[in-house]
Parts: C-alpha cells; structure tokens; sequence
C-alpha cells in the first residue's frame, strides 16, 4: 500500500486499469439486466457542475448495480447540438472572413464533422476524469449511420400515418440563427421598454377617415404594419356598435375590420386590441376565428419586406418602428408614450429577440402521441422520484400543442422530403426510396427540403436507437425498457415527454421504469452559477485544483471589457471565496460531495467547505486503512465465520449489517445523500473511532488472528459499499486487502456488493459496546468541561447500578479502562464523596474530585446543570397542568412527560446534593 495518499497518483492509473480490462462492458451472461441511458451531452460540449453532478449519480448507481453481478449498461453518446454546434462552426468561419452561404452547404457540413472529429472527445474525456465507467465501446452520436436510419425511418412512419404534416403557423423565428425555435428554446426575460397609444380613425362606410377613433396601445409599433384588424370585446358598449366597422390603417392606408372578440379586455389598456396575426400568437387565434388575412410584414433577418408601403421596405425592425413612431406622431395620431416593464422572448442560444413569424413547417401530432404518454404515468409504468414531478409532466402534457420539428439549418437530420417542379411533396427514406414508392420516373427533378430536424427529434429516439434499433437486436430485448432516466426538471418537456411517446409508439413499452429528478446545481450561497455572475465552477478546477490568477482569467473571461465595474465585482468575490484560489481535491472528495447533496428534485448549493471535509474523510479512510495493514502484516488468511469473535468483533459485526441494510435501502430509493451518510456514519464513528481503538488491545492478546481477519473483513465490506460514491481510493485501498484476505476479483468494481447477514447482527453486543460507548463519552465529556489531561487516568466509582450495567461492569472492564483511561472503576460504598457526575440512566457515575479539580468551575458547572434541569421541570409542570394537553393528547405521550419530570426532579435533587458537597471542600 502506498504511503501517503495522492488522488493524482491514483486516478488516472487505475481509470486506464478498468478500461482496458473491460471492466465497464455489459456481461450479456447475466439473468438481471440494468440499463440507464446518459442524457448525451452536445458534441462540443465541455463539462460543467451539471453534468458532473448528473454523470456522478448516474455512474454511482451503475456502479452499485455491476456489484450485484446484474448485467450492468451505462448507454453513452453525445448529441449533435444541432444550432449549438452550427453557431460555433459559424463563428469560426466569421473569424476567417468566410461564412456558410459563401462556402454552400456540402462544404459547410463538411467543416461541421470536422470540427466533431477534433472537439467531439473533449467532453467524453471529461467524463472519464470524473470517474464515469459507461460502456464506452457502445458509443452513440445522434447522427452516426445507425441512428440516422432509426431517424429517417420514425419520420417516414409518422407521416405515412398522418401524424407528421407540413403546414403554415406561427412560429418563434430567429433573426440571428434565421430558424424556427421551440417554445422551449426561447427564454422571457423582463425588460425595461415602452408602450405606446396611437389612434386609429374609424372609416365611414365609404373607406374614408372620420373625426372618431379607437386607442391601441402596443409595445411593438413596427408590427402596425402588419395589422388586419382591431378587436373589441362584444360586451363592451363603449365599442359593440362598432363592430362591423373598419378602421382605416394610419400609414398603410388599408381598410381593417373591427371585430368583436373576447380576447380584448375592456378592463385592460384602452379595451382596443390591434390583430397582428402574422407576428403575435394571441392574435394569431383571433385571425383564425375571423378569418382575418395573415399579413407577414418581416423578413428572416428581421428586416421589412415588400408587404409594408415602400418607405419601409428593408429597415431593420428597430429602425423602422423609430420610423412608424415618427410618421404617426407627425400624423398627430400618437397620443402618449409611457414606460412600460415587459417580458421580451429572447433565443436561448442566439439572445436575439425572437419574432412570431408565419412560415411553412414540419409538425408532429404531439396531442395523439401524449395519450398514450399520460396513461403510463397513470398506472405507474413509468414513476416519478420524487412523485410531485408527475404534476407537473401532466400540465405540459395535457396541454400539450403540435411539435414544430424543422429547424432552418445545415447541420443536423436533413428532412427525407422532396418536391417536384409543381411543389408536390413525397417522403421517403432516401430519394430511390421515394422515386420507388411514387413511380417517378428518373428524369423527374426532385429537390430535397433543405430544413433539418429540430435536435429534440433524434434525441427522442435515443432509448431504442441506441440499442441497435429498427434491428430487432440481443442488446434491445435485453436492456428495453431502460430502468431508469436520470435528468434534471428542466428537460422534463424538452426530452423525457418525448422519449415516453415515441417508446410507447415505436417499441410498444415505455422507455424506462423510472425517471429520477435531480435538482440544479448552485454556488454556495444558492445563486445560479453562470458566466455574467462570475460564480461558475468548473469540476474539473475542484479535482485538479486551480491558482487564484487563473481562476480570475476563467471567470472574466469573454465579459465586455467596457464593463470594469463587474469585472472588479466578480474578482473580488471571487478573491473573497477563494484567497489562495482551489487547491486539488481529488476525483473521490467531489463524488462524495456530489453525493451526499443527492436528495431528491431539491436544487443543490454546492459548498467548497463539504468538498473539503469530503477530502478529510478520504484521508481517514486512508489512514485507517494503513493501520489496518500495519497490524495485519503477519496475518494468514483461512476460512472464518466469527464463531470464536469476541463481543468487539460482534458489535462492529452487527454494526455493519446495519450499514448494509440502510445503504442498500437508500441507494435502491435514489437517496444517495443518506446512503453516503450512513456509510461515512459508519466508517468514520463506529469503524475508525471506535473498532479500531477497541481492537489495539485485542492485537495482543491470544484473540489478535481473529480481529486481524475482522479488522480486514470489515473494511473490505465498508470499501465496497464506499466504491460507487469514491471509486478510486477505494480500489487502490481494496487491492491491498484482496491479498490478505485472499480474494479472486481482479477488481473491487467487479466484486460482490455486500448484502446484509442476519446472523451477523447481535443485539447483545450492540448494547453491551454501547453502554461502554456512553460511560467512554461520559468520562470524555467532564474531562473536556473541566480541563483535566486525556492521559491523566482516573478513578470512576459507580452507584445505582441496574443488571446491565453490573453485567457490562464484570465483563468489559478492560475495554472501559482502556477506551475511558480509566485507572479503576468500582462501586460506590459508603457516602458519595465530592465528584464530578454523570448519569447512564439510573446509574450514576463518579469521578471523586479530592485534588483533581478546580472547586469553583465546578461548581459553575452543576450550576448549568441546576438551570438547564430547573427549565426543563418547570417546562414539564406547565405541560401537565394544560388541560388541552392531558385531556386531549394520547396517554403515551402524557406517561412520557410525566416520566421526563420525575427524572429531571431526581436529576436536580443530585445536583443540589453535589453541590452541597463541593461547598464543604
């Protein structure tokens, strides 16, 4: 065993150790599978606390269900990151002077794998750091030839159904990225901005301006351009004779009907609503109602195009509405502007300001597919952890609206559509696919759709795909369905609805048991970590460790250079946190951090202070585990079953049967914040604090090859339940131990989880090793209360003694003297003379004070005690005389408080007569 521990001496060696022994491939041989499928993080991705967070659970219940000999797949992939991925391809080429348009889009794409091929590994590699142990040879990427098939052929299905159509609808656009987005790819972000009144002269029946107008407010004047109607409410008899009316369009000069709709609300704004249906989803609704026309006034780049008056025509949204606002104030129809706080739709990738824009796309029928999608949460096929993240699947799901699936973009899926000269539309895998299906002739010109399929879509597929899917492979009727999903909340919509519809509509099952939700990870204070708030930490800086200087070049790297009061801001408290910058804390110290934070769907704040407390236990493990191998050079392994154990022995025994039990029990219920507790628990305080101190006199008497074997046994288990949470000390630990005891698995990774042995527990020796524990701590506490040497060993007289108390006195007086320092230990006779006390129940303990203490801080002392013991009385009294209480509450409760006053009136009784005592030193 190696002498000191280093986390960079060992992590490294033995990652490379496991992977080339294969130790991370599924064992096909297995009766009991195990699956779970990584959510695959983008191609060009780097890793972040997240995905540490994430990929830490994820490979901490891999590793838990390899040990139980289960035939244990860890799925990993990446995903292509469709606009991700562009965007930084894009940029790269802006870079050079060049761009997509001027190199075309074979080249383009080209350029795209390229940069996959050179960047794709990073955050593979990343992974590997953090200990992850996925079937790596089982690799995936969104778009490698398998997928893609599975792609092309889910696409072609859903639309020979029906359930995938072309049409025209409003959608998010992009001006920068110049496509169609989800819903959920655009952020709202609250801004300062303006509204702005206009009036609108109502027409006479011959189209022309009357002297009467309706008020508008908007918030986006450039849009006016757009208008084909103004909605009242038809309940409102400021405006019901209106409608039927029209307005005529200040700018434009087109007639617009006024429509009674229920979307205005007369409470609201001026109760006149302008109908913009081609560049607002709520007035998108109300044109369809009216049959209004669908007016589009914007370009793909945000610019105006050819349907506004001609002054405005290739303005820049922004410039043309300081241009609209001009032309309507000089009109004298602009009433007021006033500042108004709004939620502006932001691109999530871009941060452009999205527009509702009419164009022709790709959808899904996501209302037919949820149905079934519903119901398997309904009968518990699929279960969420925690339950309550069930609620909030349903609200999307029932009101769940069709899927937009195309995405203006080179890189990703390209949709298996083609058209002919006529437009016509024909589906197909592949063009000789659709030419076969449709008989067209070779000489017929067919020109593919240019879209790709949204990134959402692939990754829907993932679960099966993965799995070798449409084959109707070994690995899939192994391993489907998966057993559990493990992701954050935030992608419940994105990925885990969409996954449940397309298992349940293409395998006929659902695509994993369980979907397990884990909570965001946050800085210490509970903040989000992001790079404007300069908060971010990156994992791999708490493995290796990162100096001050660097870490503030991280942290403000990229921010606007014009913004030197934020950077100052983010360096101070970033000094503030981390004077000496983070100093390496090993792989194992942030896994068990990670862990113990692993309670269920609650947001995390990740506090340095754990991580380092985290690398102090992995130092005691260490430690213990080197005194363990100092004491067991001599020892020769032969078969033992702790008939011959000592009453040490069987109370460490039983001790770890009851690790097991609740460890087991945690992990199963994906609570690795106890299940790390109960472990470090055990370990630290019963393992190391205790068994090994207890054991020191043990090793050398005649009982030394027995506990030397139980010294070993029992660290072994404890390293096994500690691998999946800290698998790098513990195998580097475990291979040490595996000598001496003998053991023929080549790695503790492959050995056997530990499982709890009945015969093993003894509750006789649990509350014999307890009663020395609480006379130890007793004895311990008044000598830390009134300052008296550790090594100073005392006389201890007791009183009151019960059977058990007798029986622990007469049978481990060795380990008492030993554990206490103690020089004697005897029954009282006669007075009690001047002591420090302490009570174990009835019996109570005596340590004669006669030259050993200081009389006055003793009695300071028992005069705490007089009061904490007088308040809990008079607490007590106040309780019993409250009829509610002893009318009403249940008649346990009532004996318990009865039976706590008449021990805190004894106790007091002691303490008075004590005191007394001391007075007459």
């Amino acid at each position: 065993m190696i002498n000191k521990y280093d986390p960079s001496e060992i992590e490294t060696k033995w990652y490379q150790t496991w992977e080339q022994a294969g130790h991370f491939k599924a064992d096909m041989s297995a009766e009991e599978s195990y699956c779970i499928m990584i959510p695959p993080p983008n191609v060009t991705g780097t890793l972040h606390m997240g995905h540490a967070f994430q990929d830490t659970i994820m490979d901490a219940l891999i590793r838990y269900h390899r040990m139980q000999g289960k035939n244990t797949l860890w799925q990993p992939g990446t995903d292509h990151a469709g606009i991700a991925t562009q965007m930084v391809v894009e940029r790269q080429l802006d870079a050079k002077g060049s761009s997509r348009l001027e190199l075309g889009r074979e080249a383009f794409v080209e350029k795209v794998w390229e940069w996959k091929e050179q960047s794709g590994n990073t955050i593979t590699n990343q992974l590997r750091r953090i200990g992850a142990s996925p079937d790596w040879e089982r690799q995936r990427f969104t778009m490698d030839e398998g997928l893609s098939e599975a792609v092309m052929k889910v696409f072609v299905e859903l639309h020979e159904e029906g359930l995938i159509y072309r049409g025209q609808r409003l959608v998010n656009w992009d001006p920068t990225l110049n496509t169609a987005l989800s819903d959920l790819e655009v952020e709202s972000i609250e801004e300062n901005g303006f509204m702005w009144h206009f009036n609108y002269p109502v027409a006479d029946d011959a189209g022309n301006a009357t002297d009467q107008f309706l008020t508008i407010a908007t918030t986006r004047p450039e849009t006016l351009l757009g208008d084909t109607a103004v909605a009242v409410n038809p309940e409102d008899g400021r405006f019901k004779h209106l409608i039927g009316k029209n307005i005529l369009l200040p700018i434009c000069e087109r007639l617009i009907p006024i429509v009674g709709d229920d979307h205005a609300d007369p409470e609201k704004g001026t109760g006149c609503v302008k109908i913009t249906p081609a560049h607002d989803f709520n007035d998108y609704e109300v044109g369809k109602r009216h049959d209004l026309p669908m007016l589009n006034v914007l370009n793909f780049d945000a610019t105006i195009n050819k349907n506004a008056p001609e002054p405005y025509q290739g303005l820049p949204r922004y410039e043309a509405r300081k241009a609209v606002v001009a032309e309507m104030e000089r009109l004298g129809l602009l009433v007021e502007i006033k500042p108004h706080t709004l939620m502006v739709p932001r691109g999530d990738r871009s941060g452009d300001v999205i527009e509702p824009m009419l164009t022709n796309q790709w959808y899904v029928d996501a209302k037919t597919l949820a149905g079934p999608a519903i119901e398997a949460v309904d009968t518990g096929a699929i279960k969420f952890v925690p339950d309550n993240w069930k609620n909030t699947y349903y609200a999307w799901m029932n009101d769940i609206q069709d899927w937009c699936i195309s995405r203006q973009l080179w890189w990703g899926h390209r949709i298996p559509a083609w058209y002919d000269e006529n437009d016509n539309i024909f589906v197909g895998l592949n063009e000789g696919d659709v030419r076969a299906k449709h008989n067209i002739a070779d000489d017929v010109k067919l020109r593919q759709d240019n879209d790709v399929l949204d990134t959402w879509f692939s990754s829907a597929l993932w679960p099966f795909a993965t799995l070798d899917w449409p084959k109707d492979s070994e690995e899939l009727k192994a391993y489907y369905p998966t057993n559990v999903l493990v992701t954050g909340f935030d992608i419940i919509f994105f990925w885990v609805a969409r996954m449940i519809m397309m298992g349940i509509k293409f395998m006929d099952d659902v695509p994993f048991k369980e979907v397990y939700i884990h909570g965001l990870v946050r800085d210490g204070q509970g903040q989000k970590m992001s790079k404007s708030k300069g908060n971010v930490l990156d994992p791999l800086d708490v493995i290796d460790g990162i100096t001050l200087e660097d870490l503030l070049e991280k942290r403000t790297k990229g921010l606007m250079q014009d913004q030197p009061k934020k950077i100052e801001q983010i360096k101070k408290a970033t000094k503030a946190e981390f004077p000496e910058g983070i100093k390496a804390y090993g792989c194992d110290a942030m896994r068990f951090t990670f862990a113990s934070l692993a309670s269920t769907g609650r947001d995390v704040n990740f506090d340095m202070g754990r991580v380092e407390g985290y690398s102090n236990f992995c130092n005691k493990i260490f430690n213990a585990s080197r005194f363990v191998m100092m004491n067991t050079e001599d020892y020769v392994a032969t078969a033992n079953n702790f008939s011959n154990a000592t009453v040490i022995e069987q109370w460490i025994l039983s001790r770890l049967q009851n690790c097991i039990s609740d460890y087991r029990r945690h992990m199963d219920s994906y609570r690795l914040d106890l299940a790390s507790q109960s472990i470090y628990d055990f370990f630290w305080n019963e393992y190391c604090d205790w068994f090994l101190e207890l054991s020191k006199p043990l090793l050398k008497s005649e009982h030394k090859a027995q506990v030397q074997h139980t010294l070993l046994y029992v660290l072994d288990q404890a390293l096994k339940l500690l691998h999946p949470l800290m698998p790098f000390i513990t195998e580097e630990i475990w291979q040490t131990v595996k000598e001496k005891l003998s053991l023929s698995d080549e790695s503790i990774m492959i050995s056997p989880m530990p499982v709890h042995n009945e015969a093993l527990v003894n509750t006789q020796s649990d509350a014999e090793i307890q009663w020395i524990k609480d006379l130890t701590l007793a004895v311990r506490q008044i000598r830390g209360e009134m300052n008296i040497p550790p090594s100073k060993k005392l006389d201890v007289l007791v009183t009151n003694c019960g059977d058990k108390d007798l029986h622990c006195l007469n049978t481990q007086q060795d380990l008492l003297k030993t554990m206490a320092r103690l020089a004697s230990v005897n029954l009282l006779e006669g007075e009690e003379p001047p002591a420090a006390t302490a009570l174990m129940g009835d019996m109570k303990l005596l340590i004669p004070l006669a030259g050993l203490i200081d009389v006055a801080e003793e009695s300071a002392r028992l005069n705490k005690q007089v009061a904490k013991v007088t308040q809990e009385i008079k607490r007590a009294e106040g309780k019993l005389a409250n009829e509610k209480f002893t009318a009403k509450a249940p008649a346990h409760l009532v004996e318990a408080e009865k039976e706590k006053l008449t021990q805190n009136e004894k106790a007091l009784t002691e303490l008075q007569e004590q005191l007394e005592k001391l007075s007459n030193l």
